[in-house]
């Protein structure tokens, strides 16, 4: 590997741990929250320019849209893991196989999801009790909108193989090219075209295209093992495997987790468009803190999987604490931010006082806990970078996807209130993490006795 590419990598095997995990997550939140701003973009411009209908169309293929999304960003820890851990056992001959290997297989994949979303869409809408109201601007929606999971797939799993040796800004740099333009055609193609959920949703998809583009370009004049050539693209069987080990069970988790919240907007849905409206206009203020959770917790999979592929147990539970603080943090001063200033922040939305009442009921009872999910969050990206991904995925599964489901149909049934509903997102966070934390603790004691 050349030297000038070299000393872009970030050492994460040597020196003080506090400030590079800073530095490395700083930037992964940013790009999250831009790629959440896509459609915070559509929700805004919709419920600003296009009314409550448009805007609670949209809001009901939000848990549509969390599945597919949710299950690249999981899937996309295995090429992250596989790739730093490589880097950490100092096997670079075999990193161009895998390399290839991912973005073959994420090629592949997109295109296999975009077609399962638009097959199932009006099946999932349905289920989770759209109203007849908005059901055909729902459907318009989500339909353009799947047009671009192909790249948003690519650019997910590009981003993990720059994530894998440190480089977690040029993501950020793209995605704030691709955001400001999202953004500029929303407005554009609602406002003055006044294709309502159509355009915003045309907007989500150039957009996509342009991160995707921006990202391929630059690992293809790489000169290093991670350049990207067209006619090296092909799936190695022993790379493959070692992504889906581990990529595999954190993409179900995530898909599943998304299943829960398809149960959950039924239940919001009972109370109506307003409540619709409402709540995905919150979920908004939800996203952005959590993106700083999963930011470290992204941190602590890829710092996580180069020492551990080095044999430094000690190294990986330092990183595992500093994730922990910093997730819960970071996550919790950025919530604190919203309520203080709830009535600021959901005037952007909307203009509805009846859909405004609704967001800040769901912004109270669960953005401001939000910092309990970087318990589980960062305890299974700890275990996923030394390789144990099933634990966790199955704890979450049944943390938050069977709890809430059992709550639906237990507490919420006798009391059957929006803020009762709302509050089955803490209750399941706590659950959550506490159980993956006994899982974590155990599987620390044995490999601290058993070192590599």
């Amino acid at each position: 590997m050349s030297k000038t590419a070299k000393s872009k990598e970030l050492d994460m095997l040597n020196g003080k741990l506090a400030g590079k995990l800073i530095l490395f997550a700083i930037p992964l939140a940013f790009s999250s929250i831009l790629q959440q701003l896509f459609n915070s973009a559509d929700v805004a411009v919709v419920g600003r320019f296009a009314g409550d209908s448009a805007l609670a169309a949209v809001g009901s293929c939000v848990a549509l849209v969390g599945i597919f999304v949710n299950l690249i960003v999981g899937l996309s820890v295995g090429p992250n893991a596989a790739l730093a851990t490589l880097i950490g056992q100092k096997k670079r001959e075999q990193i161009g196989g895998t390399f290839h290997t991912i973005l073959t297989f994420g090629a592949i994949l997109g295109f296999i999801l975009m077609c399962l979303g638009m097959l199932s869409a009006r099946t999932i809408l349905e289920l989770s009790g759209t109203p007849d109201s908005v059901l055909d601007q729902a459907l318009l929606y989500i339909r353009i909108y799947f047009l671009c999971i192909p790249f948003m797939t690519i650019y997910n799993f590009g981003s993990a193989i720059l994530r894998s040796f440190g480089d977690s800004k040029r993501p950020m740099y793209y995605l704030i090219v691709s955001g400001t333009v999202n953004v500029i055609l929303n407005l554009v193609l609602v406002i003055c075209f006044h294709l309502d959920v159509a355009g915003v949703a045309i907007a989500t998809v150039i957009s996509n295209i342009l991160s995707a583009a921006m990202l391929i370009i630059y690992l293809h004049r790489r000169q290093d093992e991670f350049q990207f050539r067209v006619r090296d693209m092909r799936i190695e069987k022993t790379a493959l495997q070692k992504i889906l080990l581990i990529g595999v069970p954190a993409g179900i988790q995530a898909a599943i987790f998304s299943v829960s919240n398809v149960f959950i907007q039924s239940g919001i849905n009972s109370f109506g468009e307003d409540a619709i409206a409402g709540s995905s206009l919150a979920l908004n203020f939800e996203y952005f803190s959590y993106d700083i959770t999963s930011a470290f917790a992204q941190a602590a999979v890829t710092f996580t999987s180069q020492n551990y592929g080095a044999g430094n147990i000690k190294r990986c539970k330092r990183i595992f604490l500093l994730c922990l603080l910093f997730g819960f943090g970071f996550t919790e001063l950025l919530s604190i931010i919203f309520m203080i200033w709830d009535d600021f922040f959901v005037s952007i939305y909307t203009t509805s006082s009846a859909v405004a009442a609704y967001a800040l009921i769901r912004l109270h009872h669960v953005c401001s806990l939000e910092g309990l999910a970087a318990t589980y969050e960062v305890e299974s990206a700890a275990l996923r970078g030394m390789g144990k991904s099933l634990e966790p995925s199955i704890i979450t599964i049944l943390g938050t996807v069977v709890f809430r489901l059992i709550w639906m149909v237990t507490i919420f049934k006798q009391v059957p209130t929006y803020a009762m509903l709302m509050n089955v997102y803490v209750a399941s966070w706590l659950f959550t993490g506490g159980a993956i934390f006994i899982v974590y603790w155990h599987h620390m004691k044995k490999v601290s006795s058993n070192p590599l």
